[in-house]
């Protein structure tokens, strides 16, 4: 059996990030890549449109509103991400630099308005500012209303700007448009790589939900049936305890009648509540794997599955079948797991089931069959050292005659490998 869903590599600094980890680093990057972009589209042309002087300190504004933007996308993402309050002051200190930037630009084009070359440094470096101050300063802002309004509030400012310095009405209109195109792209992206950084986070956490709640689920079916099983018996043990009590104080010899009765059901109970507990133990191998795979992959887990449990004892099959479970789960609650591989095969009469995934990081050697144990902060047994999750696996192969082991492989791998044999009479599994 063999399916796929969506792969995330591991190993390595990346590899060992999360999921939403991973986007949001791209998403930081992509920030601070944008301000090499300004300096590379706005700042680098200056050079071919005016004299190495006049290029040299138009660059280095440009350079200086470049590094501004970079460490106001780093503060605002930090806000969207609840880890610092939001950076009001820097925003209003950007904005003021981007509107003292776009003053020299238009007096510039201004002043050489006879000069096309100089013109079109001034445009240039006008669009330029405020279009990557738009995209940023949006990047602070939350709600569609207050960006829309740092964009119309940027191109406005253009517009009077332009005019009241005397700027044609035309070319003021023209240049306001550009502006809003360009910046008003860079706020769509800006606002669309939060969202999309917010969803993943809410998915990753409904995800740690859902286990929380299969394993919730479980409790709660658990209790019912320990509450269905003992509710009654303990109601009558208490009635018939007291009516013992009233006839031993009477002297009535029913009195010894009364508490035999309420041995038997004592031992009745007992005996019930082994049953539950015995069938909550029991798992079919089939069945979990089938669930194993189903789940993983609803996940987003890549998992294949390999080897059939038809044929194999009903004890083996709970005991192995528990295993599956428990790793299963643990793979979904820890770690960043992008594949897991679940085998079952037969040799030299020992039936053996391995399941490994990756993006497990190492916090100790490995688990022998003297009972030792090994934790991972990456898809192992128990969250760590001796975990509860391990002592009860090994309780329930120890049953069987079987044996666990449980480590990491290659320091970005874990695996658990259990072991139990087969009564001589059952037949073989292929694998």
């Amino acid at each position: 059996m063999r399916t796929s869903g969506s792969t995330r590599g591991s190993g390595g600094w990346w590899g060992r990030k999360t999921t939403p980890a991973k986007v949001e680093t791209y998403t930081r990057w992509s920030f601070h890549f944008f301000a090499l972009i300004e300096v590379a589209a706005v700042g680098l042309p200056l050079f071919a449109q005016v004299g190495t002087d006049a290029a040299s300190w138009m660059a280095v504004l440009v350079t200086v509103h470049a590094l501004l933007c970079s460490a106001t996308a780093s503060r605002a993402l930090d806000w969207t991400r609840d880890l610092r309050a939001q950076p009001v002051r820097l925003l209003w200190f950007l904005g003021a630099v981007t509107a003292l930037i776009a003053l020299v630009a238009v007096v510039l084009g201004e002043r050489g308005h006879d000069d096309d070359q100089a013109q079109a440094a001034a445009t240039t470096l006008l669009v330029g500012v405020l279009s990557f101050g738009t995209g940023t300063l949006t990047l602070g802002v939350r709600g569609l209303r207050q960006v829309l309004a740092v964009v119309a509030g940027v191109v406005g400012g253009t517009l009077v700007l332009q005019l009241a310095l005397g700027v044609a009405a035309a070319t003021a209109l023209v240049t306001a448009f550009i502006v809003l195109i360009a910046g008003g792209g860079l706020a769509f992206t800006a606002v669309f790589s939060v969202w999309l950084l917010d969803a993943v986070y809410e998915l990753d956490e409904a995800r740690e939900t859902r286990a929380r709640l299969a394993v919730a689920e479980e409790r709660l079916r658990f209790g019912r049936d320990l509450h269905d099983v003992m509710g009654r018996n303990l109601s009558v043990i208490a009635l018939k305890s007291e009516l013992a009590v009233q006839l031993a104080r009477r002297g009535r010899a029913e009195a010894v009648d009364q508490m035999i009765e309420v041995q038997r059901i004592a031992r009745e109970s007992q005996r019930e509540v082994r049953d539950v507990v015995r069938g909550y133990r029991e798992a079919a191998l089939d069945v979990e794997l089938a669930g194993a795979q189903g789940v993983l992959t609803a996940a987003g887990i890549e998992c294949e599955v390999t080897g059939q449990a038809a044929g194999l004892p009903s004890e083996v099959q709970s005991a192995l079948g528990w295993v599956v479970r428990e790793a299963t789960t643990n793979v979904l609650r820890h770690g960043n797991a992008g594949r897991c591989a679940v085998a079952v095969r037969v040799a030299e009469g020992n039936v053996v089931l391995t399941v490994e995934n990756d993006g497990a990081t190492a916090v100790g050697g490995g688990v022998g069959d003297s009972g030792g144990s090994t934790g991972s902060v990456g898809g192992g047994i128990g969250s760590g050292g001796g975990g509860a999750g391990l002592v009860g696996l090994r309780e329930r192969l120890s049953a069987v005659g079987g044996e666990l082991e449980a480590g990491t492989v290659d320091d970005d791998r874990f695996r658990v490998r259990a072991t139990v044999p087969l009564p001589a009479v059952a037949g073989g599994v292929g694998s």
